[in-house]
């Protein structure tokens, strides 16, 4: 399997400055699942393209467990089923150990700062090696040297009367999101360590993953103040909410609808019904409503990936840094199957609404499509293809 890029050639050249938003521009998976030595380019608006079984949903899969790790989750947690990221081909060495080996680059205004993990996968389930760089420095080593603790011993730049601090740290949790707890800032090497692992952090946790569940969506939602799940199985009450608080930005999703949605829609109309829940209807402008149920899968995903791009951290269920200032953070949507149930209209319309809203910095996307063709001269528009 090769892997080949191309950016629109309408994209604006990128600055040479460092952004001051972080956010990871290379997702590299040198041993997990199907994918060996493989680099994934990322830019603001990127999509990963490919036939069935060349790997688009297993990239996805490895970008969101470096998320969760780097939000801080246990390593159990974010792989319930190890062996399923081993390389099918991979032979256990000779204390029967397999496993496998991710890693990204974030750019933001500390420059792009590296981060590679290996994980064991059998015979237990551990992380057995980290390694955090930045401008050719070695910030945070990880390494195991007793499998009988359930530790690594850590080495981390000081600079100071000591070149390296050591100190153990668990097996199961990502080192770099450990760092702030573990280093005191005291020198500039430390403070070098500090400012590289929160850059890494910052744009690890901002994540939201969409994976829009069209029949999960067509029944009333009940009235809460939870925010956009995954599948967005309370798309109506979420709707209901956003109209109330950003009348604005709820025109901008109308206009998207109307452009998506087959026949005249003249608004989104949510409301309570009286038993506890909301419904929402498409207003034909002639006294005809249609109800969310009875739209198809393709008019569903549309409806609930245009929201997704309009809205922001403040809907959707995502972990936000809230002791970072939103000025300084882009959340990023990791859409699977973004294409899926679309026609050819609306995945156009999507790719241009997802293009204006990445342009602006807060939000970047990176989503799967079994057919890129919707991207073709979408200005700052990534394409990876995943050619067999």
């Amino acid at each position: 399997m090769t892997v080949s890029s191309v950016t629109s050639p309408e994209a604006p050249a990128a600055a040479e400055a460092h952004p001051d938003r972080p956010g990871v521009t290379e997702l590299r998976l040198a041993a997990f699942a199907t994918h060996r030595r493989v680099r994934f380019p990322l830019g603001p608006l990127t999509l990963v393209a490919g036939p069935s079984g060349s790997g688009k949903t297993t990239a996805l899969r490895a970008y969101e467990a470096l998320a969760r790790l780097g939000g801080g989750a246990a390593l159990a947690e974010v792989f319930p089923d190890p062996v399923t990221c081993v390389p099918e081909r991979a032979r256990p060495d000779a204390q029967h150990r397999r496993g496998f080996r991710i890693g990204c680059t974030v750019d933001g205004p500390e420059g792009p700062v590296r981060l590679d993990i290996a994980v064991q996968a059998e015979p237990e389930l551990r992380i057995v090696g980290e390694r955090l760089t930045a401008g050719g420095q070695t910030l945070l080593e990880t390494a195991l040297r007793d499998p009988g603790r359930p530790v690594v011993q850590a080495a981390w730049h000081t600079a100071g009367s000591s070149a390296v601090t050591r100190g153990p740290l668990p097996d199961d949790r990502l080192g770099t999101a450990l760092l702030p707890l573990r280093v005191a800032g005291r020198t500039a090497g430390e403070r070098q360590v500090l400012a590289a692992a929160e850059q890494m952090v910052l744009a690890l946790r901002s994540v939201y993953t969409c994976d829009p569940s069209p029949h999960r969506m067509r029944p009333a939602a009940p009235v809460g103040a939870g925010r956009l799940l995954r599948g967005c199985d309370n798309l109506a009450e979420v709707l209901w909410r956003t109209r109330s608080e950003c009348a604005h930005r709820y025109a901008h999703l109308v206009a998207a609808v109307r452009a998506g949605c087959a026949g005249p829609v003249a608004d989104v109309a949510a409301e309570p019904v009286g038993d506890g829940t909301i419904r929402v209807f498409l207003d034909r402008g002639d006294g005809v409503r249609t109800h969310l149920g009875l739209l198809g899968d393709g008019e569903l995903r549309y409806l609930a990936l245009a929201l997704v791009l309009l809205t922001g951290p403040g809907v959707l269920e995502v972990d936000q840094a809230g002791e970072v200032p939103a000025a300084l953070q882009a959340l990023t949507v990791l859409a699977d199957g973004f294409d899926r149930c679309l026609d050819a209209r609306q995945a156009g319309e999507l790719m241009r609404l997802a293009a204006r809203m990445c342009e602006r910095g807060h939000i970047r996307l990176v989503g799967t499509v079994s057919d890129a063709s919707c991207a073709f001269g979408v200005a700052g528009a990534t394409v990876v293809d995943l050619e067999p």
